[in-house]
């Protein structure tokens, strides 16, 4: 007896039997993350939905960006607002007109077991009015969370199939011959797909990818709470002013940490790349350095009959390597500037203005700093004479007293 397959909605055939091919674009899975995190975080009723468009040359499909969709529900079926769709879709065909993108296919959150039945309206409609050849992309939230190194992305694209559905026999039963064809049932079949990013995605890449390597998560800080009488009074004023900065010096003190501005995180992020990139030359340069010193000796001397030493084993010699790194040397004296003298002049020049600057902040700092000391000195000064001043003379203030009296 045959065993059942585990979801009678996937096809029995080979995902490499029709040829197609998918070509998937970053931009799409960014759109469709952030709906998800949208929809979750702001507790949204309904399934997530979303159409897919791009282009479709023979047998290779693209899919370059992606929309959500609005959905209802009729008798516990949910379906697609065709009036709202259809304005969507006609939206986002006229913005993406060069090249014409059209609608290839919609996504939504699957199991990994594949497609469920409460899929079929949406999917059915979207075959009959707009696209009879439509994909489906499964976004599978549960491997989402795994960070394995070298797993796959947490997706399937399928592709609609429609397959002849013969009615099973018992064992040992004779068919019963039949006129006509045997009814067709909607199958989806797993289709390849492979990634590729164009230079304006790697721009959105790069810079989402910045965003939140510079992400912080800032929790506002309670209110300290005012003590009475301290509201009027300058003194109790100036008091609850050095209360707070003791405060932020302790909260400092305890590891909190200090937002940056955005002209910092841009600085910093800018630094960091630049870095990355030097740390990748020299280690690109040492590679290089490393492969012609393990050459054997025929190739650094020209000498057949020298003997290779050293304990290392010498590299086996490429010609398409040796090439390529000979063009590179003869390209250096592209880079070096003809005028050595004036580009040493100049880069002196702008190392003067750099450290002019510095000099300048410095003096500036040391100047304020000196005003602060200055106004604190004056403030001492006079409380200090103030007080001399009863000091030296107590009759004063026995005087004062009686006059009162």
């Amino acid at each position: 007896m045959e065993l059942a397959t585990e979801n009678p909605l996937l096809s029995t055939q080979k995902a490499s039997d029709s040829g197609l091919q998918a070509i998937l674009h970053p931009l799409v899975l960014l759109t469709i993350s952030d709906y998800i995190t949208r929809h979750t975080l702001r507790q949204q009723p309904g399934p997530i939905v979303g159409a897919l468009i791009g282009q479709q040359n023979g047998r290779e499909v693209t899919i370059e960006h992606a929309f959500e969709c609005a959905t209802k529900t009729n008798d516990d079926k949910v379906t697609l607002d065709a009036d709202w769709f259809g304005q969507r879709l006609g939206q986002m065909k006229t913005i993406h007109s060069s090249p014409q993108l059209d609608l290839v296919g919609w996504y939504t959150l699957l199991p990994r077991t594949g497609p469920t039945p409460s899929l079929l309206p949406i999917h059915n409609y979207i075959l009959s009015e707009h696209n009879e050849s439509s994909l489906l992309l499964g976004f599978h939230p549960e491997e989402s969370v795994k960070h394995d190194a070298g797993s796959r992305l947490p997706l399937t694209i399928y592709e609609s199939n429609y397959e002849a559905e013969e009615p099973k026999n018992e064992q040992g039963e004779d068919k019963e011959m039949r006129d006509g064809e045997p009814p067709l049932r909607l199958r989806f079949r797993e289709l390849p797909y492979s990634v590729e990013t164009g230079e304006a995605e790697m721009i959105s890449m790069d810079f989402v990818a910045r965003g939140a390597g510079n992400a912080t998560a800032v929790e506002p800080r309670e209110q300290k709470k005012m003590m009475p009488g301290n509201i009027d009074d300058p003194k109790g004023k100036r008091k609850m002013d050095f209360l707070d900065s003791t405060a932020a010096d302790s909260d400092a003190a305890d590891g909190e940490v200090h937002v940056l501005s955005r002209e910092d995180e841009e600085m910093i992020a800018a630094l960091s790349a630049k870095a990355n990139s030097v740390k990748m030359l020299q280690s690109r340069i040492n590679l290089l350095a490393t492969y012609l010193e393990r050459l054997p000796p025929s190739y650094l001397t020209g000498d057949d009959t020298t003997m290779a030493t050293g304990d290392a084993e010498p590299t086996v010699p490429s010609f398409t390597i040796l090439r390529s790194i000979q063009a590179l040397v003869n390209r250096l004296s592209l880079v070096v500037p003809s005028a050595t003298e004036a580009y040493e002049q100049e880069m002196l020049s702008e190392a003067n203005d750099v450290h002019l600057m510095e000099l300048l902040n410095d003096v500036l700092q040391s100047a304020t700093d000196v005003r602060g000391i200055g106004k604190k000195y004056n403030i001492v000064e006079t409380s200090r004479a103030q007080n001399k001043k009863y000091v030296d003379d107590p009759n004063k203030i026995l005087g004062s007293r009686f006059a009162e009296i």
